[in-house]
């Protein structure tokens, strides 16, 4: 994004002076001339990496919690009639980062410029996608603006709120899988050589056979260490370019669906998502086909994904959601008899509620439950890694005393 300082005169030929951040020279222009603005002058401003706060902003990128906040906001002043631009204008000033500032400002621009809301909002698709934009879009149509937004916010909340459980469950087995891998490495290559080495100079024959296997894997990391990383870092990039792939991401999101345990808490976390994602987008008028197609989009697993573009397909055919969930055993029965019932009775999204309620409930009480079920698992591994590892230093050396 850059600057430009211009010097205009307004409909009525009254000079203007000011600032307008755009990607170019030519949308600059486009800006001013939407406004009804006679442009005499228009000048970049030269920025430097470490002028005008271009740094800050390049490393403090706006955020979901961002956006979070930002729907809150301005439902709150629309209910305040308070009007759009004006409001805008004071969300930018109050945000806490300038970047958001930033764009939140040239969403006022493009509405002073003639724009829509929501045509506003999908000039930052990173930011803000499909979803949000179908839903103020709809807002927009049938006057509910306000209601519309609240929708939206409450669905941010919750979301953010399901999503901080899981990372609040999962750090605690990253931190321990990720200590246990640095003190392995460390015990590998300087503490192992040094005590299995008292074992080999002494000349001991009858050696256990873990012994063996640890001197053998000590010897190796140690006397091809550059290999080890090298081929650590390769499995790592490789993999990270796999589930890049077509292919990768099918087989990664079905095992995440498919794992013993855990496979359960993650199905039931993509049936509370899509159900609440649909529910919110037919309570806010959107069409069923599209709100089958975003819902598809946001989901975030390739499974659920193309389950809901077959469903688009059958509905758009004269067909039902319900017949297309019936026919996938990923899918449990409930769900397909409960949203079967909503079709029925014209309640659809009534019912998808109430999927959302109890699978929501579902997946908060596992996800409280992880760090129990993990727990035990990562201290059964560790005693029996740490057990092994004494069981083939000790042996040794007791024999070697014993001999004594």
């Amino acid at each position: 994004m850059s600057q430009f300082t211009y010097e205009a005169k307004d409909k009525e030929g009254k000079l203007i002076n000011g600032v307008i951040d755009a990607l170019s020279e030519d949308a600059a222009v486009e800006t001013l001339h939407d406004k009804g603005f006679v442009i005499l002058s228009l000048v970049a401003v030269e920025r430097g990496l470490f002028k005008g706060g271009d740094i800050n902003s390049f490393l403090v990128k706006p955020n979901k919690k961002d956006v979070t906040v930002f729907t809150r906001q301005l439902a709150t002043i629309i209910a305040a009639d308070i009007p759009l631009i004006e409001g805008l204008e004071t969300i930018a000033s109050q945000a806490e980062k300038e970047s958001f500032a930033r764009i939140v400002k040239e969403m006022a621009e493009a509405i002073r410029g003639g724009s829509s809301l929501s045509t506003a909002v999908s000039k930052q698709p990173k930011l803000f996608g499909d979803f949000y934009v179908s839903l103020v879009k709809s807002g927009e149509v049938s006057g509910r603006l306000e209601k519309t937004l609240n929708y939206l916010a409450d669905y941010l909340e919750r979301s953010q709120s399901l999503n901080s459980k899981i990372r609040g469950a999962m750090a605690y087995p990253m931190f321990i899988v990720f200590a246990l891998g640095i003190v392995g490495f460390i015990m590998m290559t300087f503490v192992l050589p040094k005590l299995l080495s008292i074992l080999t100079e002494s000349g001991v024959e009858d050696i256990p056979i873990i012994t063996r296997v640890l001197i053998k894997l000590t010897n190796f990391v140690n006397n091809y260490i550059l290999l080890v990383l090298f081929s650590l870092i390769f499995l790592a990039w490789f993999t990270r370019q796999y589930v890049r792939t077509k292919t990768g991401k099918y087989k990664i999101d079905r095992l995440k669906i498919s794992f013993p345990r855990l496979g359960v808490i993650a199905r039931n976390i993509y049936i509370a998502r899509m159900s609440e994602t649909l529910s919110t987008l037919v309570k806010a008028g959107v069409p069923i086909l599209e709100g089958l197609r975003i819902t598809s989009e946001i989901v975030g697993n390739f499974i659920f994904r193309d389950m809901l573009l077959e469903a688009e397909k059958n509905v758009r055919n004269g067909g039902s959601i319900s017949a297309v969930l019936t026919a996938h055993k990923d899918i449990p029965k409930l769900v397909s008899s409960m949203l079967a019932i909503g079709e029925k009775t014209g309640k659809t999204d009534f019912m998808l509620d109430n999927i959302y309620n109890f699978y929501n409930a579902e997946a908060e009480r596992d996800i409280q439950n992880l760090s129990q079920l993990i727990e035990p698992i990562l201290i059964l591994l560790l005693g029996v890694g740490a057990g092994l590892l004494v069981a083939g230093i000790l042996l040794p050396i007791f024999s070697l005393v014993g001999a004594a």
